[in-house]
Order: structure tokens, then C-alpha cells, then sequence
């Protein structure tokens, strides 16, 4: 059920609607939740601090060769590629692989290595690409995040936020390359085979992503994503020692308790306004698209017409009457565009007579 109330914007605040207790108790240092669908916020701890990342910086490696190469390209490696620190897919010099044989080799297996080679396949540097994923940064609203290489080494300019993270995982996973390939529990690449390094795969229903991260100075970094009933809950967790456990509590949690509903549907009466100076007192305002969201059972969705609560004569059906709010527990979620549902006409000033006009009465 949903209510309109009336109100103004500056009344408003940012919503972040939180699990149960229970769910609070994570091990992570920064953690964040989100339901990537509706765009609820379901549980966040210091989720906009800069960390080190580790791996979990291949998620953005990824993402741009994805978006700027063809992944059946073949390859020939370089020796610049060869004999990276960390963990590695083992390249060889000079041996021959596609694009998409190396993000197997990126995603699953996290390989530094795998990581290099795709750079400069991609960037032409190591340096160049990196660029490049800034640039990717910047067009998705990451603002706590910088990137200094491909693969996540640990360096003082090379950040991100849990936030910025479950964002950008997000928006990865609708690319379909990249959901197949951090999907996949293991492949054969010649004589080698890979295993994902994400446990979640196994082990919660619907798991399908993302990244697993690890060095001494960052911690147990692992973002997570599992999709059910049409539905894609992100998770991320930062300097996390018990990541696999708290992980499959915040997912399971969060698709027991919050299901997606409409919440207004496109044409539907949100409310009135008063006219003033029109031929009559008050026009209908509709909203102008569907809204979807995850509430729980207990929630009960408001719906807000900011401002004074009038306009000015003429009112256009099918106009732009700007936003209603939608509101949780008196937290704004969301806004809708609004229209005007018919058109109100102004009242008009009535034509005086000969003699009015010729005493200007």
C-alpha cells in the first residue's frame, strides 16, 4: 500500500535502509549492499572510505576490454607480460591466446600476468590503459576511485570505496562478455585449467560473480553478485577475514526479506494541485513512468509532491510538472516524473465596456 503526502524537497533525506542487527555483525572493515535492480541500499559500513583493492581492480580491467576489443582477437604474448609478481595464469612468451582465453584467465584465476597482456593488447601501455580506466571511472560516477595499473598491486594512488565498487560491478554485469566470463566455475585454455577462485559460486543459490581480492595491506577484499526471480543483489566487502560467511548471510538475507514491487505505475493519479488564477481549482497529477522498488512485507511506500502545493494557470495536460517523491519511513528512495492530467485553462479577464474603457473604470 502507498500513501500521498504533501511536503517540500528540502525536507527530504538520502535513504539507507538497513538489514536486521544480525546482519550488521559482518567482519568487514567497509562493506555495502545494494539491490542492483531497484537501486535500494540494503546494508553499508564506512562504505565510502578509500582502501587498497587488490584483485578486485580486475573487475574494471575487465569491464574496458569488454567494451574496447573483440574478445575472439588472438593475441601473441609479450615478454613484458611474463613472470609477474603475485598470482598468474602463467604466460608464456610468445605463445598465442584469444582476448576472451585471457579474461579466463583475469577472472578466474586472477592472473597478474593475464592482467598485463590485456593491457597493452588493449591500451598500448600498461601506463596508457590504466588511463583508460580512470576515463571508464569518471563516466560512472566513481569519484572515490583512482587506478594506477590493471591487476590491483598495492599502491598509494590506487583506490576505491566498497560504494564505488558495487557500482561499478553493477554496471559490469550487464555487459554480457563479462557476466559470462566471471560466471564461470572453471574452463580448459590448452593444457591448462582454471577454477574460479569465487567460492559463492558454489555455495549460494544464484551466484554468478564477481571478483575475489587478496594482498597483505589490503585484506580479504571479495564482491559478490547472485540474481533470483529477476532480481541482482551486489555485495562487497573490504578487509574482510571471514568473507565467504558474510557474504552468503548478506545475500541470502537480503533476498528473503526485501521483494521488488511497483510502486506507482505510468498514467497513475499520484495526487492534486491547486490552480491558482485558472478556470478551475485543482488538476489531477499523474505519473509519467513505472516505479520499482524492494521493500520489505512491514514497509508501506509514501508518495510526496514536493513545493507549495500549487501553480500558476494554464496547466497542459501531459506537461512536465516535475517530481513526486517516493518515501520509506519518511526517507526519500526515489523520485517520479510527474505530468499534469488535464489541461487547465486561466481564468479570463472579462472585456470591459464602452463607457469602462472611456472613464478607465
Amino acid at each position: 500500500m502507498k500513501r500521498v503526502i504533501a511536503g517540500t524537497a528540502a525536507a527530504l533525506l538520502a535513504a539507507v535502509l538497513f538489514l536486521p542487527v544480525q546482519a550488521r555483525a559482518v567482519s568487514a572493515k567497509r562493506a555495502y549492499v545494494v539491490d542492483a535492480v531497484s537501486g535500494r541500499v540494503l546494508f553499508e559500513k564506512n562504505a565510502t572510505e578509500q582502501s587498497l583493492i587488490a584483485s578486485t581492480t580486475k573487475i574494471m580491467t575487465a569491464l574496458v576490454v569488454c567494451e574496447q576489443c573483440n574478445v575472439l582477437d588472438r593475441m601473441r604474448i609479450p615478454k613484458e607480460a611474463v613472470g609477474i609478481e603475485g598470482s598468474s595464469m602463467y604466460l608464456k612468451e610468445g605463445e598465442v591466446l584469444t582476448i576472451q582465453e585471457l579474461l579466463y584467465g583475469l577472472m578466474l584465476s586472477s592472473g597478474n600476468d593475464a592482467a598485463v597482456a590485456l593491457a597493452i593488447y588493449c591500451g598500448g601501455t600498461v601506463e596508457g590503459f590504466a588511463e583508460m580506466m580512470n576515463d571508464k571511472a569518471r563516466v560512472l560516477g566513481l569519484t572515490g576511485t583512482h587506478f594506477e595499473n590493471p591487476n590491483g598491486l598495492d599502491s598509494p594512488g590506487h583506490y576505491s570505496t566498497a560504494k564505488d565498487l558495487a557500482k561499478l560491478a553493477a554496471y559490469a554485469m550487464e555487459n554480457p562478455i563479462f557476466a559470462k566470463t566471471v560466471s564461470a566455475k572453471s574452463v580448459t585454455i590448452g593444457d591448462r585449467y582454471l577454477t574460479n577462485h569465487n567460492k559463492l559460486l558454489w555455495r549460494v543459490d544464484g551466484a554468478d560473480g564477481v571478483k575475489t581480492g587478496y594482498t597483505q595491506a589490503a585484506g580479504r577484499i571479495l564482491v559478490s553478485s547472485a540474481s533470483r526471480e529477476g532480481r541482482r543483489l551486489i555485495a562487497v566487502t573490504i578487509d574482510d577475514p571471514d568473507d565467504w560467511n558474510d557474504h552468503a548471510s548478506l545475500l541470502e538475507e537480503g533476498f528473503a526479506r526485501y521483494s521488488v514491487q511497483r510502486i506507482v505505475t505510468e498514467g497513475e493519479r499520484v495526487g492534486t494541485l491547486e490552480v491558482m488564477g485558472g478556470e478551475a481549482q485543482r488538476v489531477e497529477v499523474l505519473a509519467a513512468a513505472d516505479f520499482d522498488f524492494a521493500v520489505t512485507q512491514e514497509e508501506c511506500p509514501q508518495l510526496m509532491l514536493p513545493g507549495p502545493g500549487f501553480v500558476y494557470a494554464p496547466a497542459v495536460e501531459g506537461a512536465d510538472a516535475g517530481f513526486a517523491y517516493v518515501l520509506i519511513e519518511g526517507k526519500a528512495v526515489g523520485k517520479v516524473p510527474v505530468v499534469y492530467g488535464q489541461t487547465v485553462e486561466q481564468v479570463k479577464a472579462e472585456e470591459k465596456s464602452f463607457f469602462e474603457k472611456l472613464f478607465d473604470l
